[in-house]
């Protein structure tokens, strides 16, 4: 090769010709990647093949070689569908499958661990032998890898089925076919608690990669799976792109979980990633929830997934009672309690019950602050963050104001902006208030908040769930930080204080959300030896969402909600993507996205293919205004995913022509939240 097509790292959509000067033809290859000048700044680019614009008057030459390995021609594929997927510059999706920094190249030990893997020597742990529905799900899985054939299966069991057992097991069958493993786990579930489980199981074989590493730790960890070391990679979505070139078998646990969503540059579901990336490696890839996502439970209707089922919980542990009381109907029963507003009958006396059977319990509301928001009750008047369209929320520790979306914050005023009265109350519910009021109730109880105010670190969330653990706490108050895959022995109590709380927002999704969220924070309760008793508060009983949880019945909600999707269009039965445009000018922007649904337009009736494609909007965004800048969107429509992609490529291309400067414009392809 002497000259060569390179996807530079910058924002754009195509590539670029350099030329390989002599003293590197025989170090840089297609997949390496290479320091280049882009104009007259340093930048680096991956080279993707050759290229035949000889003609070219001047062409620049490759300043030298930027990393040591190169990216084989399946990952180079894989990261090619991501760009042309989800709309984003091909040199920069390169660029994430490279080590966070170069540190690990000169690293002087082989065994660089991150502390947490260096506190104590973590006792090995012998495999359980497994269950008739666990053996039959290892033995397909570990099938499938001999085999090198691609297959999904989606791993369906109750909250406390043994599925992580099922990976455990599954990953020992791979490893001895001296095969690679990639574990994708949500952020928040990855905790002390779950890596200790594999590290027990497979000691030093473990790599973990997560956002709370510096960047030396996660180059080490990276560095120790790409180069074999360590046969194992446990991680958040990032860990996807780490370029393994020996799969045999990929894992996505928690797999409906919102997290795996990208929201930031790059939009990517790294579960949607992880299935490609399976099919191109040709590897089985394990799906596993409870709750699964409807599209992912479509699929496995329509037989393009295949579903392995664990029916019951491990040694046949019940599954939690559950108890639904109408909120509606709560001032006809308090008349012989001095409790709360908040706070049911029925859910006071199990509190009490469990406390003094020394066992623990979890209160859930996804709302944190100490109230939604402190009103006036002279004139009305409710304080407004000056950057985003909300309301600032009130909390009680440092009589603050603030808003939860850009971080604005000022002193709770003493008198009334408005009229001047002194009546500024505090309304609504939050973790900081039920907390307070607890301990009135309670006073000797030990109680502790879980929320994004109290837990800032993931050393605070480590600190946290070892004090659970360790039974020096009674009572848990927290947000959906609380919900999801933590395994407390002594806890039998769960509470939730407003289960309808998320079916108001204005998205297609929320009655999901809904019975997830509810299903996954039940299922906390009794997952040992002692029964659990779950308390739903709602004044909502009736919605499919609460029913439908309440009872464990995950298929009957699925079936009544994508009837309603299948009537409606949208996923999983159609494909939709967002366009976002904002700017710092309301009027301004507004106009730029009446610009944008005329483009499509004429696009649309310049080409037949498109004409399935349903445009809707502008609107202003659920929230129009956002640190300072105002929001409208267009949402599209259609039941191709491959029509829309080439649409919206095709669109892109023309915004330069008609995009004024001052407003930006963002695609979301599949977008998970639509504010």
């Amino acid at each position: 090769m002497d000259l060569v097509e390179i996807a530079v790292e910058a924002p754009l959509h195509n590539t670029l010709t350099y030329r390989i000067p002599p003293e590197l033809a025989d170090t840089v290859k297609i997949g390496s990647r290479v320091d280049i000048s882009l104009g007259k700044r340093k930048s680096k680019g991956v080279v993707i093949g050759e290229s035949n614009n000889s003609a070219l008057k001047k062409i620049k030459p490759i300043d030298g070689l930027a990393m040591d390995h190169t990216l084989d021609p399946r990952t180079l594929e894989w990261l090619k569908w991501l760009s042309q997927y989800y709309l984003h510059p091909l040199g920069l999706v390169y660029s994430m499958a490279f080590a966070p920094t170069a540190a690990a190249r000169i690293r002087k030990s082989k065994n660089q661990s991150p502390t947490f893997l260096k506190e104590g020597a973590i006792e090995k742990n012998p495999a359980p032998k497994p269950n008739a529905e666990q053996a039959l799900a290892i033995r397909q899985i570990v099938e499938a890898s001999e085999k090198n054939t691609f297959e999904t299966f989606l791993l369906f069991g109750v909250t406390g089925s043994g599925k992580t057992e099922v990976y455990l097991q599954s990953i020992d069958e791979v490893l001895k076919l001296g095969k690679q493993v990639l574990v994708l786990v949500p952020e928040i579930s990855l905790t002390p608690q779950l890596i200790k489980r594999f590290v027990g199981r497979f000691g030093e074989n473990v790599a973990v990669i997560h956002s709370h590493l510096t960047e030396r730790e996660k180059s080490d960890q990276w560095q120790s799976a790409l180069n074999k070391e360590k046969k194992i990679l446990v991680g958040a979505r990032s860990a996807l792109f780490c370029p393994l070139d020996n799969l045999g078998l990929i894992v996505v646990d928690e797999e409906h979980e919102p997290s795996f969503k990208q929201e930031e540059l790059l939009k990517y579901n790294a579960r949607d990633a992880a299935i490609l990336k399976a099919r191109i490696f040709k590897c089985p890839i394990v799906l596993g929830s409870a709750t699964p996502s409807l599209e992912s439970w479509q699929n496995t209707l329509s037989g393009k997934y295949k579903k392995l089922e664990l029916k019951s919980r491990v040694e046949d542990r019940p599954l939690p009672t559950v108890n639904v009381i109408d909120l509606r109907q709560l001032k006809k029963e308090k008349r012989n309690y001095d409790i709360p507003s908040w706070l049911s009958p029925a859910l006071f006396e199990e509190l009490t019950v469990r406390l003094e059977k020394k066992e623990q319990v979890a209160l859930f509301l996804n709302r944190r602050g100490y109230a939604q928001f402190a009103l006036c009750g002279a004139c009305g008047f409710t304080e407004q963050c000056p950057r985003c369209s909300v309301t600032l929320t009130m909390h009680r520790r440092g009589a603050q104001l603030l808003c939860h979306y850009c971080g604005f914050q000022k002193a709770m005023p003493p008198i009334c902006p408005s009229c001047k009265s002194t009546g500024l109350k505090p309304v609504g519910l939050g973790t900081e208030k039920v907390k307070e009021e607890l301990q009135l109730l309670f006073p000797k109880a030990r109680i502790a908040r879980a929320d994004r105010d109290e837990i800032t670190t993931r050393k605070d969330l480590e600190e946290l769930l070892e004090k659970i653990t360790n039974h020096e706490i009674d009572i848990i108050v927290g947000t959906q930080m609380i919900a999801k895959g933590h395994d407390f022995p002594e806890l039998t109590l769960v509470g939730t204080l407003m289960a309808d709380l998320g079916l108001h927002f204005p998205d297609f999704r929320s009655s999901e959300r809904t019975f997830q969220l509810l299903t996954q924070v039940a299922g906390r309760a009794g997952r040992h030896q002692k029964s659990g008793n779950v308390v739903v508060q709602t004044y909502l009983p009736e919605h499919p969402a609460i029913r439908y949880s309440t009872n464990h019945d995950f298929p009957g909600f699925a079936e009544a909600e994508l009837k309603e999707r299948k009537e409606l269009g949208y996923p999983p039965f159609g494909k939709i993507a967002i366009l976002r445009i904002q700017g710092s000018s309301q009027e301004g922007t507004e106009r730029m996205s009446v610009t944008a649904r005329q483009e499509m337009e004429k696009l649309k009736q310049g080409h037949s293919g498109y004409q399935s494609i349903e445009v809707l909007g502008p609107v202003e965004a659920a929230l129009s205004k956002l640190k300072n800048k105002y929001r409208f969107q267009i949402m599209l429509k259609t039941a191709s995913a491959k029509d829309l992609n080439i649409f919206l490529q095709h669109f892109m291309k023309t915004a330069p022509d008609w995009l004024k400067s001052g407003v930006t414009m963002s695609v979301d392809v599949d977008p998970l939240q639509l504010l």
